[in-house]
């Protein structure tokens, strides 16, 4: 059974930083892409960053330049590294992976259970 377990998260002040990682362990035969997304109090669930299996990367506009998405391939991990975090960026921050599990000829999409951001003076 495929799971994606985060860490990482916590409370920092404005313009501090943080770095959250995501685990993901199971019969995994391919991972195609992994990402993150967030969701604040009252607000949808948003995209933030993604990586793709060819190191391809694609960003939210209100994160582009201070936050950075990278991938351990031999770990199956995906990191988050943000910096000069606002207070807008409080919220909850979910890890996806788009992977296919052994023995099966499809892929499916995955969810971690979350980790809090805080930022706040």
């Amino acid at each position: 059974q495929v799971q994606l377990v985060e860490s990482g998260g916590g409370s920092v002040q404005p313009g501090g930083s943080l770095r959250v990682s995501c685990a993901t362990s199971g019969s995994i035969a391919s991972i195609f892409a992994m990402g993150w997304y967030r969701q604040a109090p009252g607000k949808q669930r948003e995209l933030v960053a993604r990586i793709f299996s060819d190191s391809s990367t694609t960003y939210a506009g209100s994160v582009k330049g201070r936050f950075t998405i990278s991938r351990d391939n031999a770990k199956n991990t995906v990191y988050l590294q943000m910096n000069s975090l606002k207070p807008e960026d409080t919220a909850v921050y979910y890890c996806s992976a788009n992977l296919r599990e052994v023995g099966r000829t499809s892929s499916n999409n995955y969810w971690g259970q979350g980790t809090q951001v805080t930022v706040s003076s």
